[in-house]
């Protein structure tokens, strides 16, 4: 049998692997092994690759730091500050606590950088409100899981981490890039929420009252200060992304330590009775955890951690294997065909957008990034727009089916069963394709925050 039947014979087999539920991470490790074997390449060379990439690495070190972080704050209430703060400023609009749902998964991702925690966050903790307050059960899953694909964009961010460390890109640079990018995602996503919501009358509106806005806004002021310490860390040079990383963790193990004993003084906790009862002092203090939950959350992001960190290492093997397979030269070639700036950037995003629909985030941009960043940069696209116009169109894939991981995400946390998210999926994804293509005509929305010189 030739080498191109046995190709397409492992390739085949590990399709049928991945369609029968196999993790992702075997299965692209099936067909690095099958192919290595096939093209004669040394297995010992595998190993030192798979750990070439973390030894060789520092900028992916903050991966499993903010990881950490995301859980930090769900633990400590912080999250549930943030949403209730998001949720006195719409909650008097018509689809107000879906629009909250949508504003605290952006105020999250502002710190945790996943978006896989914030659907699994934001979804467990409103999801139950939206339904009891008169929203359909499928439209409240698929809004946490919609609202769940700005973790990657609005920075920090894991996967510009992993972008900056394969293009040799400033990860500093492409954090601040994602702002606009992230916020236009969650506005369209929210004017999709108004709409729905207006036309089938759901949710029961709350009253616009100063008062509640400024109680949980100064609820959220520690949210608001590790968002501020990162962005402000990172915008000025203070902090490179890793360290901005450690110093987060930091400030939330201290916040949590600190916070739970004040928290118990005060009794009854603060989130079971309604805003006028609350007294401002209850408003600066969290929950909080005790020291000894600490290695259990730590064991739980390890755990994360522990699954998206193999699945790199082995996505830069595979990339290295299809260079010597020619596969680089097949779709670059074919990209180039296309002509000029215009037809090299919309089919370069039709690629990520179609592998988006098979593959999670990390594999799609460890193997099509290099391929088509340097393409898209030979037509006059700037390497940082190209980076958010990539990193957004991967970020769509986690609400597209068939893999669309955020839908089991939503899934999983809300019982809701995955194909009764698809419907009103459909309407956040229109948004969101109508965002990434501006973002692509209109480089300035990707560049104009980053400091010149």
């Amino acid at each position: 049998m030739t080498d191109g039947n046995w190709t397409i014979l492992i390739s085949v087999g590990v399709t049928f692997l991945f369609m029968l539920g196999v993790p992702v991470f075997l299965v692209i490790g099936y067909w690095v092994i099958g192919m290595s074997l096939v093209l004669g390449l040394p297995l010992i060379n595998t190993g030192s690759a798979l750990a070439d990439v973390f030894t060789d690495g520092f900028a992916l070190l903050a991966m499993p730091l903010f990881i950490l972080t995301g859980d930090l704050i769900n633990r400590s209430g912080i999250a549930r500050r943030l949403s209730d703060f998001a949720y006195a400023c719409l909650g008097w609009l018509r689809g107000g606590l879906a629009m909250a749902s949508l504003g605290a998964c952006g105020l999250f991702a502002a710190i945790s950088g996943s978006n896989s925690a914030t659907t699994a966050t934001i979804g467990s903790m409103l999801h139950p409100e939206m339904v009891k307050g008169g929203y359909d059960e499928r439209f409240s899953a698929a809004t946490a899981a919609a609202g769940g694909t700005v973790g990657i964009i609005i920075p920090p961010s894991i996967i510009f981490i992993v972008y900056g460390f394969l293009m040799n890109l400033p990860i500093s640079e492409l954090f601040v890039a994602g702002i606009i990018p992230g916020a236009m995602m969650v506005g369209g996503m929210m004017l999709v929420a108004f709409f729905i919501c207006s036309r089938n009358k759901w949710g029961h509106l709350i009253r616009l009252e100063l008062a509640r806005v400024l109680k949980t806004g100064l609820g959220a002021w520690l949210g608001f200060f590790a968002i501020g310490l990162v962005l402000w860390g990172i915008y000025t040079g203070k902090f490179s992304p890793t360290e901005a990383a450690g110093v987060t963790v930091g400030f939330c193990i201290i916040v949590g330590f600190v916070s739970l004993p004040i928290h118990a003084l005060m009794g009854r906790p603060s989130e079971e009775r309604d805003f006028r009862e609350r007294g401002i002092s209850e408003y600066l203090v969290v929950q909080g955890f005790s020291p000894l939950e600490l290695p259990s959350i730590t064991m739980r992001s390890a755990q994360i951690t522990g699954i998206l960190a193999p699945l790199i290492a082995v996505s830069v093997v595979m990339q290295q294997i299809l260079s010597v397979l020619g596969a680089q030269e097949i779709i670059g070639d074919f990209v180039r065909g296309m002509g000029g700036y215009y037809a090299v950037l919309f089919t370069s995003m039709a690629i990520v957008f179609f592998a988006g629909m098979v593959l999670e985030s990390l594999p799609v941009t460890i193997i099509l990034a290099p391929i088509l960043a340097p393409i898209a940069a030979s037509v006059g696209v700037d390497p940082i727009q190209f980076g958010v116009i990539f990193l957004v169109g991967a970020s769509i894939g986690f609400i597209t089916p068939p893999y669309g991981l955020n839908l089991y995400v939503a899934s999983g946390v809300t019982g809701v069963p995955y194909f009764r998210l698809l419907r009103y999926t459909v309407p956040y994804l229109f948004a969101l394709l109508s965002v990434w293509i501006m973002v692509a005509l209109l480089p300035a929305l990707s560049t104009i925050l980053i400091p010149s010189g």
